[in-house]
């Protein structure tokens, strides 16, 4: 399939950016339905503004409640709403109780590394 150079118009800015052959084919490539509405720096202004997306940057607080652990019964802080019948537990009962990460690889006996080394 040939692909042509087009001029297009950014949504944000009304401005017109060329939307390459290249572009086109990667578009193409990845089944993308839809033409680009925006020009390559309103889409870098409009990404930056995204960078720092989330509650806390939006300038909402997260639920911060007050509750004591079920554990050993220290007053902490957990950042949700506690539901009944589910128990709620302080960072050190928290960390105590989640299970201990396995070595990822166990070594060698000398007497096989060995005859690996031999054979090479």
């Amino acid at each position: 399939m040939e692909f042509a150079d087009r001029l297009l118009t950014c949504s944000d800015c009304g401005g017109e950016f060329i939307f390459t052959a290249g572009e086109q084919l990667f578009f193409h490539d990845k089944q993308f339905k839809n033409d680009p509405k925006r020009c390559k720096p309103c889409k870098s202004k409009r990404a930056g503004a995204k960078a720092g997306a989330g509650p806390a940057a939006a300038g909402i607080s997260r639920t911060e409640t007050r509750t004591h652990c079920s554990e050993c019964g220290v007053e902490t802080t957990v950042p949700f709403k506690p539901t009944q019948g589910r128990p709620v537990l302080c960072r050190q009962c928290f960390q105590s109780k989640r299970p201990v990460a396995e070595p990822a690889a166990q070594e060698l006996p000398v007497a096989a590394e060995a005859a690996m080394t031999s054979q090479a």
